[in-house]
């Protein structure tokens, strides 16, 4: 018998299709014409998978295997190797594989370099190379087109190891397999094949380090090594001062000066309080510019919208770069070598090519030289002042996991140490290195509890850092310890925010309900703030009992005055006071909203409203804007959204960013403004993904389908729906689903298929198990009202408008009145129908709006035209033309156009002027061109868009060929232009409309 877990062979590749489509687009080519596609990725990220994968696939003829002689050489010269290729590729075409190209010698690489070159399209010939990323590409492969592999995403790790244990592991172990592979599908593989069945399966505790030595080598193909011993020291050097950085990019000028401490020269020992000087010894060059100073780029945001209380004695400050240490002469040191292949030295920083090696390069190093290069570190960073590097490096050069007992005071007084500083808000410090500090002073805490409280805490600065695959194992590790119900409260706390953000919201439900229980006695105020989190996980799971039950009325004993703390587990500002009253206020109106007593809730919502108005705190802020909403007050939902977001980007919280952004994007679509929301929800996508927040991210893809539901761009929304819907439907996402599901309705129903988009409405907004989320079935009643009357189910329609008749009534929607009205007017006899559009008019005009009055206004066109009272319905169907025009909702705007046609009458938009030009541009140029129109740059657009600037210097080329412009000048007029037509059409129109209504005239 083997301790070993059996890993299954035949595993499917996850999480490359967008490789897999590259390669694809390669094989499909080849019957008609040759081409060529360079590989590249970190050793274990599956470079020979895909090529097998490739040869598998391809059918149309033969695939050759190239690769050098047994001794490495080239044993055939580039024109034998041409011949060889043009022969096959007469009778078929021919792809050639060859795997590990990064390892052959130099004339073989030539030899198939000058082959290739020789080679034309005509040839039929596909060439499929791979090369390890973790050192430069041979200049011969540099031609080469290439498909990067990048670690794999979380939801492709996750299934990788389900795949690969038939889904045996236990969560928490799954947790601390994922966390410690990083995404890279051989080191995870490695990690279970390491395992026995019974750690698998949680019964026996896991093999620390997890990732040993062996596991890593295995996966990097060896440890890598210099050519001397200087250039050995300075790898391990660099892989020693990421471990503090978290694996990023180091200051060359501190591993120089830890190099000088590891090797001293006679003579030119370290001088206290010198600056940094040129790498004379190292191989780096000069280190021209390289003093380190205070980088404010980090400080502490709370969790938005968990209310997550502080962190005792934690807190962040700004975050110096460490590395100030003493200066060496120029020229001083042996004779400079290269850097070595697996670094990079860009500037003064220094980092590895490939996270591996760099684990790889410290794991296999001999325990007695990392423990001197750390305590070098440490000696250079504690001489420059930078207390929490000085200290963890320090903590990392003393002895190994099991001290002999006359250390054991030393080890407990350094983690004690550390985890003071950790906690110091005057240190400066990001959250990853908190969280680093936190971790390793757990590691050598022997008590139980304070082990468990120092885990938490590292735990919730990794879920500041956006870290929440961090997060786990570090709250799994600090269950494993026993701890007083306020620790293992807080832990709870911390696990439920994680699992809100990134995981099932009904677990997030539960973990904040446990936490909530056990802060209760020690922590009440904490404890109402873990209540209200966990209302909003039953929030988002759609789940209105429980919803109502986590905002029972709270008990009465609450104290005058609060722990110290603000937003959440850690704290921005130190000694802030924890927002109990925002808290309170917040749970009693969001209750009484939720039971229909609007009476009861606009007081203390209104409450948390206005204390936004004079907050800087982004938790409180989030607060505000979401009981804006609730309340309908889009302006205020807009401007406290805005507000937390400039909070959390001054804070440098990347994990509040998404949250803001998402407030700010729900304002924007209940105000009509789809383009701003869209803008809104693209940066906050991109920031949720890079921070590891699926549940976020699905709601923005949510607000991105919708905003593309009305422009004519059906495959965004059918990409954001599947997107949105899958993590939905793996998290329990009910609000996301529902959103998403909208959107899909509304752009069936948008491009004339009412059919489709009644059946889909109706499931969400009929009554019955199937009906959408409590608080947004509502919103979608008036599409489904349309599209049920388009298909002649006029009695399904008239089943939901009692329901929204009190929505309407309640006031937190400003459209809903407006909307009614249409609703009413479709279901309506035509003597009435008349006069209800014309009150929807109305009602629209108080609460604005473009998109939904242009709807309004293009049904009455339709019914008019249908009446036979042309003139009319031509105003109407211009005014509405001209909405969709300037909301740029064009599907519905082809509509307009359409009902325009169908009277004689020649489309706005069709013609040579202004308006008609920029009618020609898609979405995305037309957003670029309104940015430009305003003066601003490529740059600024890019920045304001969340594009590089290299998409803005396209599409521009593209509009002023589109356009005809030649100056940034003239684009700003012709827009200008438009926009004066648009306001003078409206005023015509609106004139003409009086005009007929006080007429009475048909025609």
């Amino acid at each position: 018998m083997t301790g070993e877990t059996t890993v299954r062979t035949a595993v499917r590749i996850h999480g490359r299709s967008t490789q897999r489509k590259a390669l694809r687009a390669l094989l499909d080519g080849l019957p008609h014409h040759g081409g060529h596609l360079l590989v590249a990725g970190e050793p274990g990220l599956g470079r020979t998978t895909l090529l097998r994968w490739a040869a598998r696939s391809f059918r149309a003829g033969p695939v050759l295997h190239l690769g050098p002689g047994p001794d490495g050489g080239a044993h055939v010269t580039a024109e034998q190797l041409l011949d060889t290729l043009r022969a096959a590729s007469a009778v078929a075409p021919v792809l050639v594989c060859a795997d590990d190209a990064h390892l052959w010698d130099a004339p073989v690489r030539t030899a198939l370099d000058r082959a290739v070159r020789r080679l034309s399209t005509a040839d039929r010939v596909g060439l499929l190379l791979s090369v390890a990323s973790d050192r430069a590409v041979a200049p011969e492969f540099a031609r080469l087109p290439v498909v990067h592999l990048d670690p794999l995403a979380p939801a492709g790790a996750a299934a990788l190891l389900d795949d690969a244990t038939d889904g045996v592991a236990a969560p928490a172990v799954r947790e601390q397999l994922l966390a410690e592979a990083e995404g890279n599908p051989a080191l995870l593989v490695a990690l279970v094949r390491r395992l026995s069945p019974a750690e698998l399966r949680g019964h026996r505790p896991l093999p620390r380090p997890l990732a040993d030595a062996a596991a890593l080598a295995e996966v990097a193909g060896g440890a890598p090594s210099g050519p001397s011993a200087h250039a050995r020291d300075l790898l391990l050097t660099v892989a020693a001062a990421g471990r503090a950085e978290d694996g990023t990019d180091v200051d060359a000028g501190l591993v120089h000066d830890a190099l000088r401490h590891l090797r001293p020269e006679p003579g030119l020992g370290p001088r206290a309080g010198s600056g940094l000087g040129p790498c004379a010894d190292s191989g780096l060059g000069p280190c021209a510019g390289s003093g380190l100073g205070p980088c404010a780029d980090s400080g502490l945001g709370p969790c938005a919208g968990s209310g997550l209380g502080p962190c005792a004695g934690s807190g962040l400050g700004p975050r110096t770069e460490p590395g100030a240490g003493p200066r060496a002469e120029p020229g001083a040191g042996p004779r400079a070598e290269p850097v070595p292949e697996h670094l990079v030295l860009a500037g003064d920083r220094l980092r590895f090519r490939s996270p591996l090696v760099r684990r790889t390069v410290h794991a296999t190093a001999a325990p007695e030289r990392r423990r001197a290069v750390h305590r070098a570190l440490a000696e250079v960073l504690e001489t420059g002042g930078h207390r929490l590097t000085g200290l963890l490096h320090r903590s990392w050069s003393l002895g190994g996991p099991e001290p002999a007992p006359a250390s054991a005071d030393r080890l407990a007084a350094v983690a004690d140490r550390l985890a003071a500083v950790a906690a110091d808000a005057a240190v400066p410090a990001s959250h990853r290195l908190r969280s680093t500090a936190y971790a390793r002073s757990a590691e050598l805490t022997a008590d139980g509890a304070r082990r468990a409280e120092r885990y938490t805490a590292a735990a919730e600065q990794a879920l500041l850092a956006g870290r929440p695959d961090r997060a786990r194992p570090l709250l799994a590790a600090a269950r494993d310890s026993a701890a007083p119900a306020a620790v293992r409260g807080r832990a709870e706390w911390v696990r439920g925010v994680t699992e809100l953000r990134d995981g099932p919201v009904g677990d997030a439900h539960q973990s904040l309900l446990l936490a909530a229980s056990l802060l209760a006695a020690d922590a009440p105020a904490d404890a109402a703030a873990a209540a209200l989190a966990a209302a909003d996980a039953a929030w988002a799971a759609g789940d209105l009992p429980a919803c109502l039950a986590t905002l029972a009325p709270e008990p009465p004993h609450r104290p005058e005055n609060p722990a110290p703390g603000s937003d959440g587990p850690a704290d921005a500002r130190g000694a802030a006071a924890h927002p109990a009253a925002v808290v309170h206020d917040h749970r009693v109106g969001m209750r009484a909203l939720l039971e229909g007593r609007l009476d009861r809730a606009g007081a203390p919502l209104g409450q948390v409203v206005e204390r936004g108005r004079s907050e800087d705190r982004p938790q409180t802020l989030l607060r505000s804007a979401a009981a804006a909403l609730l309340l309908g007050d889009v302006d205020a939902a807009r401007s406290g959204g805005a507000r937390a977001l400039a909070a959390a980007r001054q804070l440098g919280s990347d994990t509040l960013v998404p949250q803001a952004l998402e407030y700010l994007a729900y304002a924007e679509l209940r105000a009509g403004r789809h383009p701003q929301a869209r803008t809104h929800a693209e940066e906050g996508l991109r920031t949720a993904l890079r921070t590891g927040q699926r549940n976020t991210a699905a709601h923005h893809r949510a607000v991105l389908a919708l905003a593309a539901s009305i422009e004519e761009e059906p495959d965004v929304v059918a990409r954001h729906v599947t997107a949105a819907l899958d993590t939905a439907r793996r998290h329990g996402l009910a609000q996301a689903a529902t959103l998403a599901q909208w959107a899909a309705a509304r752009a069936d129903l948008g491009r004339g298929r009412p059919y489709d988009a009644a059946d889909r409405l109706g499931l969400l907004v009929l009554p019955g198990p199937a009906r959408g989320h409590f608080a947004v079935w509502r919103l979608a009643v008036p599409c489904f009202v349309e599209a049920a009357v388009l298909a002649g189910r006029d009695e399904d329609a008239r089943t939901v408008l009692s329901d929204f008749a009190d929505w309407a009534a309640f006031g937190a929607d400003p459209q809903a009145a407006a909307q009614l009205a249409r609703c009413h007017a479709l279901l309506a006899p035509g003597e009435h129908a008349d006069a209800l559009y014309r009150r929807a008019l109305d009602r629209h005009d108080e609460a604005g709006g473009n998109f939904e009055r242009a709807r309004t206004a293009l049904l009455y066109g339709k019914w008019l035209r249908r009446r036979r009272r042309p003139r009319e319905a031509r105003g109407r169907l211009g005014t509405a033309l001209a909405g969709f025009e300037r909301c740029g909702a064009g599907v519905w705007a082809a509509q307009a156009r359409d009902e325009l046609r169908a009277l004689g009458a020649a489309p706005q938009g069709t013609g040579t002027g202004a308006p008609a030009r920029l009618g020609l541009l898609t979405p995305q140029q037309l957003r670029i061109v309104r940015h430009v129109a305003e003066g601003a740059t490529n740059r600024e657009v890019a920045l304001a868009l969340g594009v590089s600037t290299r998409t803005v210097d396209y599409h521009l080329r593209k509009v002023f060929a589109a356009l005809g412009v030649r100056s940034r000048l003239e684009l700003a007029r012709m827009v200008g232009e438009a926009e004066q037509a648009h306001e003078v059409q409206g005023a015509r129109e609106t004139r003409r409309v009086g005009s007929y209504e006080k007429t009475g005239a048909e025609h």
